[in-house]
């Protein structure tokens, strides 16, 4: 049986909605130390044009002091009852409007390299022309629109669909950029008590409508601690959902791969 849509969707003649600053002061985030040398470091595409990973993107030491400072941060619970149209969303959250934290995350780290294609091996061999069709045009950074969620005992992320919104990334000369691919960093794991909230991924059915084809099986990404996972939104993006947290707590960053508009 095919799972129920819920949440919002993307229509390709909709305009994406524009992204809009948060009122929160960016806090004091601790040093990106230390970080895995480039070269032991590649993209995975584990699901063709949709799903890119980073495996050890993020050290286990690294993960394990920011999940240390991230809960004195002033985290919020989401309403329990969503507005019309959106999907249940249970976790605790914190978000800021951070362009230095963004520039820090692009190019701070290996992750504009590597989206790029400027290491020897990416992972991807992909041509230039083939790359910027995957990231749907000219990647200029991550959005300064900074998430941080908590998913504790008991809490979970409804099957939805992800937005592309449109971004300014401030600067000399401002980018003017709109989001193509879901950024999140897994801080936690089961290696750090953290059971459930795997990120499930529900590929569209066959097209024909009388195809006797059964639907294509779910596509589960399991937690893993400092893996970067990649995921095509918009009106692109899969039906998709956060599982519930059965045990520990699940800490993701979330930001998004901008590309020039």
């Amino acid at each position: 049986m095919a799972p129920k849509k819920k949440g919002k969707n993307v229509s390709p003649n909709k305009p994406a909605p524009t992204h809009t600053s948060t009122k929160a002061s960016p806090p004091n985030w601790p040093a990106f130390t230390p970080l895995i040398v480039e070269s032991d470091l590649a993209l995975q595409e584990v699901m063709p044009g949709q799903i890119v990973t980073v495996p050890n993107f993020w050290t286990a030491t690294l993960c394990r002091n920011y999940v240390s400072f991230l809960t004195s941060l002033p985290l919020t619970t989401t309403p329990g009852k969503p507005k019309r149209g959106e999907a249940v969303r249970m976790n605790d959250r914190f978000q800021v409007d951070d362009p230095a934290f963004a520039e820090r995350l692009w190019s701070g780290t290996s992750l504009k390299n590597l989206v790029l294609g400027l290491v020897e091996q990416d992972g991807l061999g992909m041509s230039p022309v083939q790359r910027k069709e995957l990231w749907g045009g000219e990647v200029v950074g991550v959005s300064p629109n900074i998430r941080i969620y908590r998913y504790s005992q008991g809490q979970y992320f409804d099957q939805h669909y992800d937005d592309s919104n449109n971004v300014t990334i401030p600067g000399s000369s401002p980018v003017h950029a709109r989001t193509t691919w879901t950024l999140l960093l897994y801080l936690t794991s089961p290696a750090t008590g953290c059971i459930g909230g795997e990120t499930v991924f529900y590929p569209n059915p066959p097209s024909k409508k009388k195809s006797k084809e059964p639907p294509p099986a779910p596509f589960v990404v399991d937690l893993e601690v400092g893996l970067a996972l990649l995921h095509r939104h918009g009106a692109q993006c899969m039906l998709h959902e956060g599982r519930e947290v059965l045990q520990g707590e699940k800490w993701v960053i979330r930001s998004d791969l901008c590309v020039k508009r």
